[in-house]
């Protein structure tokens, strides 16, 4: 199966991305369509859609939209996109709760106080017709030739406990917020579970990568990671 990856960068005025190199949507390319993973913010909805298009993605052959967490910046479209396109969306069970009720901040096993979730209400919520619930519940190891990619999902949880990646035969990983590349390569700041983020890095030294793709951030090698 040949793939062909375009990222897709989108920059926000949401105070969420600042810092962050933008949020990145990866749109591959392969024999029988496209498959897209993230979605972005809402916010940058027609920025996305343009940018779909432009690389041939359209209504009928967008074969599936992979979400590697429940986070508003890789969800807010996840939904529309579905409508306009035809296309399922997959997701771990584990971040279920966090697109059905909008509500980021319910896939953290250590969630903030009452207090600090009214706050985040304001920035951090799914408006109610953005939410939506997954059509395809993803876990480790599942096989994703089925939809014409050339993939498997990697269970990689510790930014929040649903967190998945894909690693592509060919040895591209797209670790969603399990590492960003800003200055350099690195954890996020954000961490659920510092013992999951350890056994989830512990997985992948056990794993032939080539090239890591980032949900924030340019794309690196494993060398890059290693050495940085």
């Amino acid at each position: 199966m040949s793939q062909e990856i375009r990222t897709i960068n989108l920059w926000g005025a949401s105070f969420l991305l600042r810092g962050s190199g933008g949020v990145n949507c990866h749109l591959v390319r392969t024999d029988t369509g496209y498959i897209l993973i993230d979605t972005g913010l809402h916010a940058k909805r027609t920025d996305l859609v343009k940018e779909l298009e432009s690389a041939g993605c359209k209504p009928g052959n967008l074969r599936l939209i992979l979400i590697t967490h429940g986070d508003l910046d890789h969800t807010g479209n996840a939904a529309y996109l579905r409508g306009r396109f035809g296309a399922p969306i997959a997701l771990h069970r584990g971040e279920a709760a966090a697109v059905e009720y909008g509500d980021m901040t319910s896939n953290r096993r250590n969630r903030p106080g009452i207090a600090a979730r009214m706050i985040l209400s304001f920035v951090s919520l799914l408006s109610r017709s953005d939410r939506f619930r997954p059509d395809i519940d993803v876990d480790d190891g599942d096989d994703l030739s089925k939809y014409g990619f050339d993939a498997k999902v990697l269970y990689l949880p510790g930014h929040s406990k649903g967190s998945i990646g894909i690693l592509t035969a060919s040895g591209d990983l797209f670790c969603g917020d399990l590492l960003l590349n800003i200055d350099k390569p690195a954890p996020p700041a954000n961490i659920d579970d510092s013992a999951d983020l350890a056994a989830s890095f512990e997985k992948l030294r056990g794993l032939e990568i080539s090239t890591i793709y980032p949900g924030h951030g340019k794309p690196f090698s494993l060398d890059a990671l290693v050495n940085s």
